[in-house]
């Protein structure tokens, strides 16, 4: 049986190392060939290689396509692509809108895959929630998308190229991802942990009670995507599949505080509650995008993971 290859675009960010270190982990009859590609995170390399040691790391510019060849030439045509690259911090969007779609529209990607003769690797492509206006609870994946900045058009114009040029996708959108601390250490704030360290110094601090999400555990989305995979190397049947990936609880900025402070034992009193619409963050932030999951648990038959044992989980491995 042919060696499946997989390559993760952005493998050096958050979840583009749990994806590796997941599917690097697989012990069965055909593992798969690994590669990744990075941009910016030349530094988390070198941990990342010692960890995976047998998987090959490739510079490419997303905006450009620049590296793609040499993956073509070096590693082949790839049975699956999970991308996971992204210009994902909002205000960076909303001040630089051409670097957001740029980077956020995987055009380079799929131009890159449409040069090969087969048209069949499939696309695991991750978007997010901000897709959704936020004026509803437990959005569907048909509602209508009515991004509220810039960050959330960028993802919808980039289901849409996906959708309308390549004929072998899963777009998962994913709400806020939260988990354990990668092997290589990402710079980015990680929600949870980001909570545990404010409330840890014992001063109010102020979170808001009107901007509801479902979190989900970054475990659960590497489920998902490996499920997708088998997927499609097990039937071979293309798919053309856009799923919400949240996790079960809808909850605000203030239930998430609250859940890390009631875990470690913090006084709930430190958590002084705000509207979202008391501060200005230089960008727009829709005030409810929660989601309805049940066609991802019907689609890949997960349960994804209660928030506070997510919270448990991740707190457990600090």
């Amino acid at each position: 049986m042919e060696t499946k290859r997989v390559l993760v675009v952005g493998g050096t960010g958050y979840l583009g190392q749990h994806v590796l270190l997941s599917l690097s982990r697989i012990k069965d009859s055909a593992p798969y060939d690994l590669a990744f590609t990075y941009h910016s995170n030349s530094n988390l390399l070198e941990p990342l290689l010692d960890a995976i040691p047998h998987s090959h790391a490739f510079h490419v510019d997303l905006a450009t396509g620049d590296g793609f060849q040499s993956i073509a030439s070096k590693f082949g045509q790839p049975h699956v692509v999970v991308n996971c690259a992204a210009l994902s911090v909002p205000r960076v969007c909303e001040k630089d809108p051409d670097a957001a779609m740029s980077i956020n529209v995987p055009c380079s990607l799929v131009n890159w895959l449409s040069s090969f003769e087969e048209r069949d690797t499939l696309l695991i492509h991750l978007s997010t929630d901000q897709v959704y206006e936020g004026v509803k609870s437990f959005y569907k994946e048909e509602d209508e998308t009515v991004p509220v900045n810039v960050y959330g058009k960028s993802k919808v114009a980039a289901e849409q190229f996906i959708s309308k040029t390549w004929p072998n996708y899963a777009i998962l959108r994913s709400s806020i991802i939260f988990g354990p601390q990668t092997i290589s250490p990402v710079k980015k704030s990680l929600p949870i942990q980001w909570i545990d360290g404010v409330l840890s110094k014992k001063e109010q601090v102020e979170f808001f009670h009107d901007e509801f999400r479902c979190p989900v555990y970054v475990k659960d989305v590497v489920t998902i995507i490996l499920s997708l995979i088998n997927k499609w190397i097990i039937e071979g049947k293309q798919m053309k599949l856009l799923l919400n990936v949240g996790g079960p609880d809808r909850v605000s900025r203030v239930q998430m505080a609250e859940t890390v402070a009631h875990v470690r034992g913090y006084n709930t009193s430190l958590i002084k509650q705000v509207s979202a619409s008391s501060v200005y963050r230089g960008v727009s932030s829709p005030a409810d995008i929660s989601m309805d999951i049940s066609k991802l648990i019907q689609t890949v038959s997960i349960s994804p993971t209660p928030f506070r044992d997510g919270v448990i989980l991740t707190l457990d491995s600090t």
